[in-house]
């Protein structure tokens, strides 16, 4: 069994659930973490993540939307997060490339969802793009005051960023980008990846790997994703399927793993 450990099902590309579940089934994805951006999606995600047994939620606000959440308080993280169904916290993070948010309103919800993750013991789930330094900086200086756990979503950034993240016990997860032409740099840091620090996901409908680029992603496509990333490490597939699935409920304690029949 696989997992899609990053993926957003209240997207209108996902309006017919069933189909889209059957899909990742029959692909072998057995499990799925939806992930929330914006406090008005909390309720959504969880909705989504009650009516099936293989979906699990994340609660948080991703960068792009911390200026329209400054009032965003650890409290209500806290309480959203206490849903059985909320797995982790996030995705939250720095993003410099496109700054929809200033830097400093992005960084003070930053520590918001880190205290937060402190708070009630799920893992922080990472955005960065364009903002290595002040990533690594940050949760370099939270995890000092007091250890937490987490990821690297999505990583497409730099053999620093990832040294950096694994050295506080970080994983790394990885999405279709690694399949795409140009990745040439993001192909050689994923070979030197430790696997017992590496997940897989989609972040659909975004970022469909080959040879699905430029169409919207799914579930079904980690296995693309993962089969990709075992010709780079030079093992067997169901070898880091086996791998990658126990990282996931490694980090994720608050999961369920399905039984598999």
């Amino acid at each position: 069994m696989l997992v899609d450990s990053h993926c957003h099902l209240n997207y209108p590309e996902f309006a017919d659930l069933p189909a889209t579940l059957q899909r990742a089934q029959e692909a072998g994805v057995g499990c799925l973490q939806t992930i929330s951006t914006k406090r008005s999606e909390f309720s959504e995600i969880l909705r989504i993540a009650e009516t099936d047994p293989r979906i699990y939620a994340s609660i948080g606000v991703h960068p792009h939307e911390a200026a329209s959440h400054q009032d965003l308080t650890v409290q209500e993280l806290v309480k959203w997060a206490a849903h059985p169904k909320a797995i982790g916290i996030g995705e939250t993070g720095l993003d410099y490339f496109y700054e929809h948010s200033p830097r400093a309103e992005q960084q003070y919800c930053f520590k918001v969802h880190i205290e937060a993750a402190r708070q009630t013991g799920l893992p922080l789930i990472v955005h960065s793009r364009d903002a290595d330094e002040d990533t690594v900086a940050i949760l370099k200086e939270e995890y000092a005051k007091t250890p937490f756990t987490g990821l690297i979503h999505c990583f497409s950034s730099s053999q620093y960023l990832s040294d950096e993240s694994i050295k506080i016990g970080f994983l790394i997860s990885i999405s279709g980008i690694v399949t795409f032409k140009k990745s040439t740099e993001l192909q050689s840091i994923v070979k030197d990846i430790p696997i017992e620090c590496l997940l897989v996901e989609t972040d659909a409908p975004y970022l469909a790997p080959m040879p699905h680029r430029g169409r919207p992603n799914e579930p079904a496509f980690t296995r693309l994703v993962a089969q990709y990333v075992a010709q780079l490490k030079g093992i067997e597939e169901q070898e880091l399927e086996r791998i990658t699935t126990h990282n996931f409920f490694r980090l994720f304690k608050k999961a369920n793993q399905p039984i598999q029949t």
